[in-house]
Formats: structure tokens, sequence, C-alpha cells
């Protein structure tokens, strides 16, 4: 697995990142619902520069303009509901992407086990297209294989499995490249050292869902 994080080069990007992860802002949920969006964007940019591309005629008012265009059918899936900004920011920018979605959840046992289910998934065929998943963190791991199994469960095999999680831990990102191929990639603006017994991210930025549509029952 690939592992690609943005954050390490100076850009807006980080601002926003910075944005996402203060206590103060993220009291104003439009404003992390639209900073998801521009983080969504960003990546949706980076990763444009590895599709694959042919060059195309375009008629003008005056004249013909030879443009290389993407040629790559991309399916943009979102973790609910935590994932839904981020992948708007990734619609804004891939205007003919397919979509699919998908809800997991934690099942708590004993003491600090759990076991991440996924109960609902809507999703087209991913057969010979590119496959971007989005979900703002990535903690353990453990929901982003589950996910991933349950993709590939209904939709078949894509050629390339772009992730996308803006705030990764260490841990998650270890594991992960230790069970996935070179046809992964996994993107990241932040990786954080700790996870705490409950496997919630240090520093991170805390409930995602719950910061960008409010609290649950």
């Amino acid at each position: 697995m690939k592992v690609v994080n943005l954050g390490e080069n100076n850009s807006v990007l980080n601002n926003f990142i910075a944005e996402i992860r203060d206590v103060r802002i993220q009291k104003d949920r439009l404003r992390f619902r639209t900073n998801m969006e521009r983080v969504g964007a960003i990546f949706a940019y980076e990763i444009s520069k590895s599709l694959s591309y042919s060059e195309k005629e375009v008629t003008t008012p005056l004249g013909v303009a030879k443009v290389p265009t993407s040629d790559t059918t991309l399916v943009l899936a979102a973790i609910l509901r935590a994932g839904l900004p981020l992948q708007e920011g990734f619609l804004n920018v891939f205007d003919h992407a397919e979509s699919a979605f998908l809800a997991t959840f934690r099942k708590s046992g004993k003491g600090d086990y759990f076991k991440v289910h996924a109960d609902y998934c809507t999703c087209p065929s991913l057969e010979g297209k590119t496959l971007i998943l989005v979900d703002p963190l990535l903690a353990t791991g453990a929901s982003m294989e589950v996910t991933l199994q349950k993709l590939q469960e209904e939709g078949g095999m894509p050629t390339h499995i772009h992730m996308v999680c803006p705030i990764a831990s260490r841990y998650a990102v270890d594991q992960l490249s230790q069970k996935l191929d070179h046809n992964y990639t996994l993107w990241v603006a932040a990786i954080d050292e700790e996870l705490t017994s409950h496997n919630y991210i240090i520093p991170g930025m805390g409930d995602a869902g719950d910061l960008a549509f409010g609290e649950k029952l």
C-alpha cells in the first residue's frame, strides 16, 4: 500500500485541517462542513494527477483545441454519515463520478473490545473502475477493512482503490500497510501517534459526524 501524506508539505490544506481540529471553530457546523468539502476538493485535485488521460479535440468558437482529459471511471464512496461533506468536495471536482454509500457502526463488547459491522450498502458496479473511499478519521483501520470488503462483495473488484482519511493514527496506517497491496493508496493530511484505550485518535478532531450534523441519540 502506498501512503501519501499531503500535510507534510506546506499548503492551504493545513489551514483547513487546523480549523477542523480547532474546538472553538468546530462549534460552527456550517464552517466545519465547508472545510471538509474544501479538504475533499484538494485531495481530489491531487488524486486526479494519478488518473489516466488521453488527448481529445474540443471545438471552440474559433477553432479546435487539443486537451488531455481523464479517461478513468470513478466511484466515490462515503462512510455514513461523517464522510458525506468530504465526498461532496470530491463530487465538486469529479463531475461525472458515480457514488456509493455505506453505513458502519461499532458494536461494543466486554471492556474495550468492539467489532465493526456494515449494515447498509448501495453501490454501482466497481469492475474496471477506480474507487475512492472517504472517511474523515482512520483510528484502528477496522472500519476501513470492513467497508472495503462490503463494497467489493456488492460491486466487484475495482482496478485501484484510493482511501482518503484526512486524520489517521499511526497504528491504523501501519496495520493497513501490512495487509493491503500495491492496488491501494492511502491519502492523509496528518498522522497522529496516540490512540486512547477506546480507540480514539489523540489529538484527532472528535466525532466528525456529530460535528458536521449534530449529536445523535
